[in-house]
């Protein structure tokens, strides 16, 4: 996982022009710069990092970007790679802070903002079908349902915070995880026994 820092920059850069919409709608973009374009990271990994950086406060575009560019070249990576997402978009905001009064009243600009919002939840949709197709995959289609379920109930009726939600569900992963390997280690040593 040899990486430079013009790679790093380049792929924060664009995620950072290219997102649009705010955090949440950035997420596809940088996993598919992390996951599919320079393959900084497993897929597993990134879903991982995305709940637990979902637990933290603030936004979650620059903690992936920061997570990325540790993970790849250290704390300096972290500073680069949190500049390089944030820095574009702000030299943006305040060269084109003159124009927005203009533009705020333009029938065209209001139907570009318009038409590009049903992109935006195909991405968060198709990201959030792959996350549960793995889910499933990982837990079963039983457990998975009743997750979903619960975190609906979670989420929806009893509105409890997302990061709480976030971290019930991470707490539950581990001791998943633990316990099954528990068990089929259990299952070795009695083949082993029996053999």
């Amino acid at each position: 996982m040899k990486s430079s820092y013009k790679e790093l920059i380049l792929a924060m850069v664009r995620t950072g022009i290219l997102g649009f919409g705010g955090g949440p709608s950035v997420i596809p973009l940088i996993r598919y710069e992390a996951v599919t374009r320079y393959h900084w990271v497993k897929d597993e990994e990134f879903g991982e990092t995305l709940a637990i950086a979902n637990a933290l406060p603030g936004p979650i575009a620059t903690k992936m970007a920061a997570y990325l560019g540790y993970k790849l070249k250290g704390p300096i990576g972290a500073a680069f790679g949190i500049l390089a997402h944030i820095l574009p978009t702000c030299i943006a905001m305040v060269l084109l802070l003159t124009l927005i009064n203009v533009l705020s009243f333009s029938s065209r600009v209001t139907g570009m903002i318009q038409s590009v919002m049903p992109v935006i939840a195909v991405m968060l949709g198709l990201m959030a079908y792959e996350f549960a197709a793995k889910a499933v995959k990982g837990l079963g289609k039983v457990l998975g349902c009743i997750f979903f379920i619960l975190s609906f109930l979670f989420l929806q009726i009893i509105p409890i915070h997302p990061a709480i939600v976030i971290v019930i569900f991470l707490g539950y992963g581990a001791l998943h995880y633990k316990l099954q390997d528990r068990i089929q280690k259990n299952k070795s040593k009695s083949k082993e026994m029996s053999a």
